[in-house]
């Protein structure tokens, strides 16, 4: 009786910068074949890891591996919460933010070894007018970026760089009103970021003290500043002390609403996204399993 476990990968083949025509062989190469029975297949069109995801969970696998950004493992793991599958990520975007908050590697063949060593584990996710974020939704400033980052046509750091220094000295900040847990904050904000993770990505912290598994958001406000500001609020974005910023400031609850003055743009997971004038998010504690790896013993 075959008694192995069986698992989906999901590979975007064009998530970050990266090749993945080697991938299916690094699969075949690290997944242990004695613990499991490996599906490989490739996305085709946005939206097709969520179907491929929705199948798996129909037909009782136990793991989907999502090879790819932030993007693509938002898209697989829609398909998973609430249910026995685990998610396991392999990270080959431009960011990375979700996997480096997990403590998962950036290293291909580091994140595949931990899906035969690792354990599943439960983590919160976030919901943004019912729609699940795992890592960052933003309005503002870097709902801006995320849009002209998605036509430039490349992706990478550079990429995103160049799409942060112009829209820099196009976008003047906006008027948000914002409820947390009832209790309201009147703004004029350059950007408002709700964070189940800590980071965007690059490791870039834009809520150092989040955690996947507290049931809340943390709440980065970020207010209008200069050019010679900016450097300063990156460079401490960079070194996780953002909140000592004049600039920030930041709030936790479970659940948040955002009052806006007209429809526009948000980011989730830092893909752009139209959304109604306003924004009501909440938390959802531990309802999608990750793989994990074994040794780590950093929060989460």
């Amino acid at each position: 009786m075959d008694n192995k476990k069986k698992i989906l990968a999901i590979i975007n083949p064009i998530s970050g910068t990266g090749n993945k025509g080697d991938m299916p062989s690094l699969i075949d190469g690290f997944i242990d074949n004695k613990i499991w029975d490996t599906e490989i297949c490739f996305t085709e069109y946005p939206g097709h890891a969520t179907e491929l995801a929705s199948q798996a969970v129909s037909d009782r696998y136990d793991v989907v591996i999502a090879i790819g950004g932030d993007g693509t493992i938002n898209e697989v793991a829609l398909a998973l919460i609430d249910t026995p599958v685990a998610l396991g990520i392999v990270p080959c975007g431009s960011g990375n933010g979700l996997a480096r908050h997990l403590h998962i590697s950036t290293n291909t063949r580091e994140a595949l070894s931990i899906i035969n060593n690792g354990y599943a584990e439960s983590v919160d996710y976030c919901m943004v007018n019912e729609r699940p974020f795992f890592c960052t939704c933003g309005a503002g400033f870097d709902a801006q970026v995320s849009q002209k980052f998605a036509e430039a046509g490349t992706r990478g750091l550079a990429t995103y760089i160049k799409a942060t220094i112009n829209e820099f000295f196009n976008y003047h900040g906006e008027n948000f009103r914002i409820l947390i847990d009832g209790e309201l904050i009147e703004e004029h904000a350059f950007v408002v970021a709700c964070c189940n993770a800590a980071q965007y990505g690059n490791n870039a912290f834009i809520a150092p003290q989040a955690s996947m598994q507290d049931g809340l958001i943390d709440v980065t406000v970020i207010h209008n500043f200069n050019l010679l500001d900016g450097a300063l609020l990156g460079a401490r974005m960079l070194t996780r002390q953002i909140e000592n910023d004049k600039h920030v400031s930041i709030y936790q609850g479970r659940h948040i609403v955002i009052e806006r003055n007209n429809e526009g743009l948000i980011h989730i997971d830092g893909d752009p996204q139209m959304m109604p004038q306003n924004l009501d998010i909440k938390c959802v504690s531990k309802g999608l399993k990750v793989i994990l790896n074994r040794t780590n013993t950093k929060k989460l």
